[in-house]
């Protein structure tokens, strides 16, 4: 078993932020909200969240919010549900909850909501079942899961299930494993997971392992680092991930580090990114490799966020 170099994921962490101009930081201009609820979420699984200062990242996160409720996904761009989550739990990572406007985001993702239970992304009108994931995790985050039509969501999200067992970003979509953790997420935060089919669900995501041990996202589909959640904490969610092998999946997460400059890619010997590192971190977490603070499969935040936000006297 390979071992996972913890000090150089965090350098390479560190590093992505203060690449202002190279092609990385570039590319990801639009979406620096969730990179850095990447970035954090990693470093806090690594117990290495102390190493950041926190009133320049939250200042940030702030000014990257609307009059609407709804962040952007930095400073001076669109508010979108995914930037407005990932601002929610980078937030909730540095215990900083107090300074969520929770009625005003509650009304931005409340305006997203559609007649037919799904959630609209934006003012522009995609629709999308992680949008109803996400819809559905950050108001149980802010404690306002009640102020949206839960039965309406959680129908819309069952009218996305397959034959197979899988759900699709819409009725008649694909299955694909991102989308059925945040149907399986979203169902399991409104305690709606009676409505699936374990066995038969749990089938099609331990069929995801290939021979090198990694997980793909799709039947014939090449391995991916990403899986190692989106796949893994459905399979814990509906209690069957003894349905593939644990110690094949450490592996194969471990072979696709840069062992000397930090990082984690998609596959190994390809290029590394805060995408992965972060995913790959979490997939060993939920596999419970030794150092990683435990994450919760819903929430996608570590176990003792969580019960900070819910259990905090």
């Amino acid at each position: 078993m390979g071992e996972l170099v913890t000090d150089k994921h965090v350098k390479y962490i560190l590093s992505v932020e203060k690449r202002k101009d190279d092609f990385e930081s570039v590319v990801m201009e639009h979406l620096r909200m969730n990179g850095a609820y990447w970035g954090l979420t990693a470093l806090d699984l690594m117990g290495k969240l102390d190493v950041v200062d926190v009133n320049e990242v939250v200042s940030w996160v702030m000014s990257c919010q609307h009059d609407s409720g709804g962040f952007g996904g930095n400073v001076g761009h669109d508010p979108h549900i995914l930037y407005t989550l990932s601002a929610v739990q980078v937030l909730a990572l540095f215990d900083k909850m107090d300074l969520i406007d929770a009625d005003k985001v509650t009304n931005y993702i409340v305006g997203l909501q559609n007649e037919d239970g799904s959630f609209s992304g934006d003012m522009w009108g995609e629709v999308d079942t992680r949008f109803s994931y996400i819809a559905i995790c950050c108001l149980s985050i802010i404690h306002r899961l009640d102020k949206i039509n839960v039965e309406k969501a959680v129908k819309y999200i069952i009218s996305c299930k397959n034959m197979d067992g899988g759900f699709g970003c819409t009725p008649g979509g694909e299955s694909h494993a991102g989308q059925i953790f945040c149907c399986v997420g979203a169902l399991a935060l409104t305690g709606s997971l009676d409505l699936v089919n374990k066995d038969l669900l749990g089938w099609w995501l331990c069929e995801r392992q290939v021979k090198s041990g990694g997980l793909n996202g799709r039947p014939e589909k090449l391995p991916d680092v990403c899986y190692s959640w989106w796949v893994l904490s459905s399979l814990i969610m509906i209690d069957r991930v003894h349905w593939i092998s644990r110690e094949k999946l450490i592996k194969f997460i471990l072979d696709c580090q840069d062992k000397e400059k930090g990082g984690i890619s998609d596959r190994p010997d390809d290029a590394v990114d805060v995408f992965h590192t972060y995913f790959g971190v979490a997939g060993l977490s939920l596999l419970e490799y030794p150092g990683l603070k435990p994450i919760d499969p819903a929430y996608a935040l570590p176990v003792d966020v969580v019960n900070r936000i819910f259990f905090k006297k």
